[in-house]
């Protein structure tokens, strides 16, 4: 069945925020800020190893300038954070006066989890596979590992975590689809593996995010996503 593997990933989101929440908030808060802070240091070096992949630099390091431009033009950063806000105003009311300017941490959780669950060569790669073949073992990987990752997400930054699924569900869904219109002529491995080291110093930033050492507007990175293959097939000469 195309898209189980989707729909099986907003579902351990989901589970894991619900988990987090039930028992996550009964662990002290240095062990949850102790876990957190592994969960950071672990993405960075997921992030590391995917840039790794690279077979030339220029391609990765042109999607993101790139990327990074259309990004801010389109505002994404910010309409991920309003989006974040709007459903946090929607199922939390409004905000005290007093608070309105402190960060919330229902919009952190669904933005540096939405950037967590999205980035990555493994998320379109996946939902291609499950588009073209219907094979979504890659996604049921991934939405273990979302599931596990979502727990300790939701233990420190509460229920926002969950709002993530939407994201996961839209962008997943979307290049699911493409992958049953498109076929399988889409991608080839060298835009896969152009498309994740574009997608590593984006992991990494989500870590420095974690590790509250840099409030980086990673969300406007995304395009780069979209352009490192486009990149790939216009200059790649091998």
């Amino acid at each position: 069945m195309r898209g189980l593997g989707t729909l099986a990933n907003v579902a351990t989101v989901v589970l894991g925020t619900v988990a987090g929440l039930l028992f996550g908030r009964r662990v002290p808060e240095r062990v949850r800020d102790t876990v957190l802070w592994g969960i950071g240091l672990l993405v960075v070096g997921v992030g590391v190893s995917s840039f790794l992949e690279t077979r030339n630099a220029v391609f990765p390091v042109c999607a993101i300038v790139l990327g990074g431009l259309v990004g801010e033009l389109l505002r994404i950063e910010d309409r991920l954070e309003g989006a974040g806000e709007w459903l946090r105003a929607r199922f939390e009311g409004p905000r005290q006066t007093l608070d309105a300017a402190t960060p919330s941490t229902f919009v952190d959780g669904f933005v540096i989890a939405s950037l967590t669950f999205c980035v990555g060569a493994l998320t379109v790669v996946g939902s291609l596979q499950d588009g073209i073949s219907g094979d979504a073992q890659l996604l049921m990987v991934k939405a273990a590992l979302d599931g596990i990752v979502s727990i300790v997400y939701a233990a420190a930054y509460g229920w926002g975590v969950g709002f993530s699924a939407l994201s996961v569900l839209v962008l997943q869904g979307v290049v699911t689809v493409l992958g049953v219109v498109v076929g399988d002529n889409l991608l080839d491995d060298r835009m896969v593996a152009e498309m994740e080291a574009t997608g590593g110093p984006m992991i990494i930033g989500v870590g420095l995010r974690l590790l509250d050492l840099k409030q980086i507007r990673l969300a406007s990175f995304l395009p780069g996503l979209a352009i490192a293959p486009v990149l790939v097939a216009l200059f790649a000469v091998d």
